[in-house]
């Protein structure tokens, strides 16, 4: 009932006097009351003035206090309404006259009217009108009379005497500190000469105390004083409170009867079916989880028969499977706490295994016997590994067969060797330990047999990875296309949401209308739509299982119930049908990269064999015996290692250039030792050529045949018809005759094997045509030195240098002319267009060649222009005719001609005797100039005619040389 003081409301007055009634001062109207001085001892809080204003016991002992009063307040209290109590009280002591005497006015105060107020009264009416109508249109809460607030400000001085420990929340006199705040020990003590003194403290401090409590008392009673009203209100209507329950309690008596009876009679019935019906589903539902917590125990067994027959795929999709049933239908089960990370450590087993499994594979895989058969190793087991190891995301599993291939490839270069050096009697092993030595104990046939059985291994050894490889990029194109069929599959779920919300709102509409949905739709319609939303959530790869909490049909199922993948049928292209789940989480980046590096993988294979085989080439080739080949031995290398790159090309896809580039180190070095040895074997036989017409053997005019008939090859062994067949005096060349050398004849058969090489290396041409164009090119001048040059004088010991060696020299050098075009016709068809700038070699070449040509028809000319220029500078015009001048020098025209005539062609011939002629014009001419001798038709005229004409008769009389115009009249002097 008592309530704090300090929750009280301000008092508001309801009475519209209270805007001319004068606020009174409480200091005024209530005296205070005198603080008693506190007898409880007080800890010091620093303040000097607390400490000097402490009481003092012997100084207050005396003093009077409320305590001397013999009044019991709160029994005169005990009914506030009685005034006249209240008069009894002041008038005991102070006397009768207390209440009737009348205060004095002051002489300091000015009397108050109400006029003093009018002002204020006008001022304020119209806002007590507003306030007026407020007040009436918002309710004004329950106030108090202001009168009232003067009581509060009493109380609350009163109160404040009491110490404020009492007023606290935890005040509890159990707390020992709290006890020895309000009873300190120390007034109990009964030691030395203080009883007294401490005896009259604890009074005091009892005395104290029960002020403390009479202020409360006090208190207490006026706030029951200021509820009393209501309290007894309360009271009086108690009575009728309790008749009102009591009729109420027995209406609910009664209605509680009645609904019993229809509890009975119309609900316990259904309500007990309705629990029943509860029970069974639930039961169906426990049964249904047992039978799942007994399939997933079955788990770990399942998983370990998968294992041993290597069912990887299988196993996962179990584990998978398991997981999500835990995490999702068994989830909270004691039972099954730990099988969550023993299935993930079986899950890394298995990941551990995978990889062991499939290096194993790998390893028998490519360390099969290497027989003509490519077919895949257990292509099932391949793969169910890939799937596998795809959906663990171990992507770097190809690495693993990359390693083995490179091993592999050792061991077939290996194993070749050992088994072709077991077949060798010359090759003792248990001298010669270590196989590379082994190896270049054999010669090439050996060897090469080698080769070609190496490259044959790697060949079906290519073959079989890229078979292997395909598969494995089927099976990684396989799940790309799943991803994509699903993703088109969640397009398509995503176009038709909007249809299937659409339905669904208005089925829903239509049911809760009270409409039958067979009258909405038609009995056609009803089926599709209903088909056709079940199809798409079954089908949708983020469809949830249905919850555990939901009432589960007795057909229900754990696969329908925990599972959310989806698989689907494919095929290899070995015939392998797979089912491919769609629980593996790769991208389409990922799988687009490992089909990438699968790919660079059959890459890698070619390389390495290429790598492998040049490490066996170099290991072969340490002691110069590649470089020691014959052209044939060389082409046919060159061929085996160029049909081997062609089909190491075809089956992979794409160049390695590292046996390319080995075989064309090769290749430049045969070249060079090529080149040199016949550049060698041409400088001996020019160093050894009497420059004499050679005999042509009949092979060398076959040759020469073949070439006429478009072939540039080089003859076959002779046959017993070539052997008997005699050597002919001259080359036939497209049906002109040829006296050349013996050394031309090689030449040409050099040029042609130089030909023929290109045609079997073609990766040689330009090296061979530089090769060329310089043999060429040192026959030219070294044959110029010999011959022009009179070399020949000191290498061979010739006497001479004869007209019949210049001839047939410029005849040898015309037949080399004839093949340069046929030469450069060959070599243009095997090169590429952006090389054809090299042919100018061959220009160059003609060019020198006819320059060379030219020189000895000089040289021929000048040989007569020097001897005519010794005959007739002794010319006399004397008889007899024909002078012995002119004798000697038809004499000397015979013989050129009898040197000549069976080495050059006619027209070559005929050519040649008209600069001779036109030499030997010009020498008499000068000489008859010199000697006066006109053409006057005198005796010395008739003499010159004379000799003239034997001169002409006797070169006419040559074979070959009668219809040649020589034209003697020119030998005159010219008359102006």
């Amino acid at each position: 009932m008592a309530s704090s003081h300090s929750s009280s409301p301000v008092p508001q007055s309801n009475s519209s006097d209270a805007f001319f009634k004068k606020e009174t001062d409480t200091t005024k109207r209530f005296r205070p009351l005198q603080s008693l001085p506190d007898v409880c001892p007080k800890e010091p809080t620093g303040d000097s003035s607390n400490l000097c204003d402490s009481p003092s016991l012997v100084a207050d002992q005396h003093r009077w206090t409320i305590y001397h009063s013999k009044v019991n307040l709160p029994a005169a209290l005990n009914d506030p309404r009685l005034a006249k109590r209240e008069s009894d009280f002041f008038t005991k002591t102070w006397g009768v006259d207390f209440v009737d005497t009348e205060v004095t006015p002051s002489f300091y105060l000015p009397q108050i009217t109400k006029e003093h107020f009018a002002l204020y009264q006008q001022e304020i009416t119209p806002r007590e009108k507003i306030h007026e109508r407020c007040k009436n249109i918002c309710t004004p809460k329950d106030t108090f009379d202001r009168t009232l607030l003067h009581t509060h400000d009493k109380s609350r001085t009163d109160l404040e005497q009491v110490p404020k420990i009492f007023m606290k929340p935890d005040f509890a006199l159990e707390d020992s500190l709290t006890f020895n705040a309000v009873l300190p020990w120390s007034h109990f003590s009964t030691a030395g000469g203080k009883g007294n003194r401490d005896a009259a403290s604890s009074k005091l401090l009892q005395e104290k105390l029960s002020h403390y409590l009479d202020i409360v008392e006090v208190n207490i009673a006026h706030q029951i004083s200021l509820r009393s009203e209501a309290f007894f209100h309360a009271m009086t209507s108690q009575h009728e409170l309790q008749d009102y329950l009591r009729k109420t309690s027995q209406a609910v008596k009664l209605l509680r009867e009645k609904i019993s009876k229809i509890d009975k009679v119309m609900c316990e019935g259904s309500l007990r079916v309705l629990r029943l019906s509860l029970t069974r589903n639930n039961c169906i539902k426990a049964y249904n989880k047992l039978k799942l917590m007994a399939t997933v125990h079955q788990t770990q067994p399942t998983v370990q028969l998968l294992l041993s027959t290597s069912e990887f795929v299988g196993a996962l999709d179990l584990i998978a499977t398991t997981q999500e049933v835990l995490q999702q239908e068994l989830q909270g089960i004691h039972s099954f706490r730990h099988l969550g990370s023993q299935l993930c450590e079986l899950e890394k087993l298995i990941d551990k295994m995978m990889i062991a499994e499939f290096s194993t594979y790998a390893r028998n895989d490519l360390n099969r016997p290497l027989e003509d058969d490519c077919q895949i190793l257990e292509e099932e087991r391949l793969v169910s590994l890939v799937f596998g190891l795809l959906k663990q995301r171990k992507l770097n599993f190809y690495e693993i067969y990359g390693d083995e291939m490179i091993v592999t490839a050792k061991n077939i270069i290996k194993q070749c060797v050992v088994n072709t050096v077991s077949q060798i009697e010359e090759i003792d092993t248990e001298v010669v330990v270590k196989l590379a030595d082994q190896m270049r104990m054999m010669n090439f046939p050996q060897w090469f047999d080698l080769l070609k059985n190496i490259f044959s291994k790697f060949t079906i050894f290519l073959k079989r990875i890229k078979a292997t490889l395909n598969t494995i990029r089927s099976v990684v194109f396989l799940v790309l296309d799943k991803n994509q069929k699903n993703r088109d599959l969640e397009d398509t779920l995503q176009k038709n949401s909007a249809k299937d919300s659409t339905v669904d709102t208005e089925v829903a509409y239509l049911t809760h209308e009270g409409m039958f949905i067979s009258d909405a739709f038609g009995e056609g319609d009803l089926p599709s739509v209903a088909a056709d939303t079940t199809s798409q959530r079954n089908t949708s790869p983020n469809s949830e299982p249905c919850s555990s909490d939901s009432v589960s049909e007795p057909e229900c199922t754990t696969d329908s119930s925990s599972s959310k993948e989806q698989t689907s049928s494919s095929v290899t292209p070995g015939g392998v049908e797979m089912m491919i789940s769609d629980d593996m989480k790769l991208t389409d980046l990922e799988l687009v990269r490992l089909a990438n590096n699968i790919q660079e993988l059959l890459y890698n294979a070619s390389d390495i064999c290429h790598d492998r085989s040049v490490k066996f080439l170099m290991a072969r080739a340490k002691d110069g015996f590649l470089e020691k080949l014959n052209s044939n031995e060389f082409v046919a290398l060159s061929r085996l290692m160029e049909g081997f790159i062609l089909d190491t090309e075809q089956i992979c896809g794409r160049k390695s250039m590292s046996l390319r580039g080995a075989l064309q180190s090769q290749a430049n070095r045969f070249v060079n030792r090529f080149h040199e040895e016949r550049k060698t074997k041409l400088s001996l036989l020019l160093d050894n050529e009497r420059w004499k017409q050679a005999e042509v053997p009949a092979e060398f005019q076959d040759l020469v045949d073949s070439v006429s008939d478009g072939r540039i090859s080089l003859p076959e062994k002779k046959t017993a018809a070539t052997e008997e067949r005699k050597p002919a005096e001259f080359l036939i060349v497209d049906g002109q005759k040829y006296a050349t050398v013996g050394t031309v004849l090689l030449l040409i058969r050099i040029i042609l094997e130089y030909c023929q090489c290109v045609d079997n290396i073609p990766s040689i041409t330009t090296d061979m045509l530089t090769r060329l164009s310089d043999l060429l090119k040192y026959f030219n001048s070294r044959s110029c030195q010999l011959v022009l040059g009179a070399g020949a004088l000191q290498v061979v010991g010739l006497k001479t240098i004869t007209t019949k060696n210049l001839a047939l020299s410029s005849r040898c050098l015309q037949l080399i002319v004839h093949y340069i075009p046929i030469i450069r016709a060959h070599f243009e068809a095997r090169l590429q267009p952006k090389q054809f700038s090299m042919l100018r070699h061959f220009d160059h070449i003609m060019k020198d060649y006819h320059d060379h040509i030219a020189e000895i028809s000089a040289k021929l000319v000048a040989i007569m222009d020097s001897l005519f220029d010794k005959l007739l500078s002794k010319y006399e015009v004397k008889a007899p005719v024909p002078s012995a001048c002119f004798r000697n020098i038809c004499k000397q025209m015979a013989k050129m001609h009898e040197a000549i005539y069976d080495l050059l062609p006619e027209e070559q011939t005929q050519m040649l005797f008209l600069r001779i002629n036109a030499s030997y014009k010009l020498h008499l001419k000068r000489q008859l100039a010199h000697l006066n001798v006109v053409n006057d038709g005198g005796p010395l005229n008739g003499l010159v005619t004379s000799d003239v004409a034997f001169y002409t008769g006797n070169l006419q009389a040559l074979k070959g040389l009668n219809n040649l115009d020589l034209n003697m009249a020119e030998i005159w002097e010219q008359k102006r």
